[in-house]
């Protein structure tokens, strides 16, 4: 049987899936299959229709769980872009969120209350005015010169974090 259908169902095959060893494969598949089953198998048609139809069913099954693997390799390199993007992304996060506390806890004593107060806190200028004793005008100051000098700060540091 291996000797006489083995040429032929190659060759089907092989015209239907052109990769050489995964042709020869599937053929090889078959026969080990049919060799195993030997004593409970029983074919009702013609032997070489029921081979024809089994290396086509072969064939199929073939093309579907490339598929599957082509997806799946697929998603797999979406994955592991997305987690270096995410990872990225994260790690420059907390890199700024620390140079931002860094030249925050440089500011003056004063500065930084009301900054912080304002920021922080999400105090309006009027609260931390009364609570500090101060004019609303010393509190919108001293922000306007916080957020300056935080500007210029990190400016450069927040371009080297980004690029």
């Amino acid at each position: 049987m291996y000797k006489r259908y083995h040429g032929i169902l190659y060759s089907h095959t092989y015209r239907r899936f052109p990769d050489r060893e995964e042709a020869r494969d599937l053929v090889q598949e078959l026969f080990i299959y049919l060799w195993n089953n030997r004593e409970s198998l029983h074919i009702t048609t013609s032997l070489s229709s029921y081979l024809y139809t089994s290396v086509r069913n072969r064939i199929l099954n073939a093309y579907r769980n490339q598929k599957v693997r082509e997806a799946y390799i697929h998603s797999l390199q979406d994955f592991i872009a997305a987690g270096e993007n995410i990872t990225e992304e994260a790690v420059r996060h907390k890199e700024l969120i620390r140079l931002v506390e860094q030249e925050v806890a440089a500011l003056p004593p004063q500065m930084r209350l009301i900054f912080e107060m304002s920021r922080n806190r999400e105090m309006s200028h009027q609260q931390i005015a009364e609570e500090l004793n101060i004019s609303p005008q010393t509190v919108r100051t001293q922000v306007r010169n916080a957020l300056r000098i935080l500007r210029v700060k990190l400016g450069v540091h927040i371009f080297l974090i980004f690029f």
